[in-house]
């Protein structure tokens, strides 16, 4: 005769067969469902991971033949750099070396990059450094319409000055003097005292017969030089 114990566990052992029997099914798929969503996740993060280490192998490539001044290395870098690691903060790192390199002899491979970052570089801050040369090579150009265009996209407080500055550099090449010097103004207001660019500011605005504006620590000290 079987003792309470032994009948203890056979009820026991029955209420699993028959749980697993109702669930067992859901069950194996949920850990299946899990175990490859963590083999997934690991996987994706083992690409990113070689692609980050790929593309910083690139980005040097590229920074060396900056520092050689070869523009057609740094150019044929940039390209394969865009196109084969377009979503990594290195493609928009590139992009600006590039720039920098090919501005003049080839411009408008240099605005091209420019462009490319401000549109799709991956950091914003990138985005806006790029946005800000790009209206630089605009003015230099004369085409103080698109710059204004371009000036306008750029949204970080930081680089509040060096809008204003360069959006009275575009309204003075357009011949819309007293707003050139309301923009220079508004530089000179969000700019830091310390900061050595504030000279040139200040003699565009009383070469258009303003007043410098009184000192006064901005908050756009320390992303003036970014963008030069």
């Amino acid at each position: 005769m079987a003792s309470p114990l032994d009948l203890q566990q056979q009820e026991q052992l029955d209420a699993l067969k028959s749980f697993w029997a109702r669930f067992g099914t859901l069950i194996t798929w949920v850990l299946i469902a899990v175990l490859g969503g963590l083999a997934a996740w690991s996987a994706f993060d083992w690409y990113k991971r070689s692609q980050a280490v790929e593309a910083a192998a690139m980005l040097d490539a590229l920074e060396r033949a900056a520092v050689a001044n070869d523009a057609a290395r740094v150019a044929q870098a940039f390209t394969d750099l865009r196109e084969q690691y377009p979503r990594t903060a290195h493609a928009a790192k590139g992009g600006l070396v590039a720039a920098r390199v090919l501005l003049e002899p080839q411009r408008d491979a240099a605005r091209a990059a420019l462009q490319w970052v401000a549109d799709q570089g991956r950091i914003a801050e990138l985005r806006e450094v790029a946005r800000l040369r790009l209206a630089g090579v605009l003015l230099d150009d004369g085409q103080a319409e698109a710059a204004l265009r371009v000036l306008d996209t750029v949204a970080a407080p930081a680089f509040a000055a060096l809008v204003a500055d360069r959006r009275g550099d575009a309204l003075l090449l357009l011949g819309r003097r007293d707003e050139a010097r309301a923009a220079y103004q508004a530089a000179l207001a969000a700019m830091s005292p310390e900061l050595d660019y504030r000279q040139l500011v200040e003699a565009k605005l009383v070469a258009l017969g303003g007043a410098p504006m009184p000192v006064t620590a901005g908050p756009a000290a320390a992303a003036a030089g970014a963008a030069r």
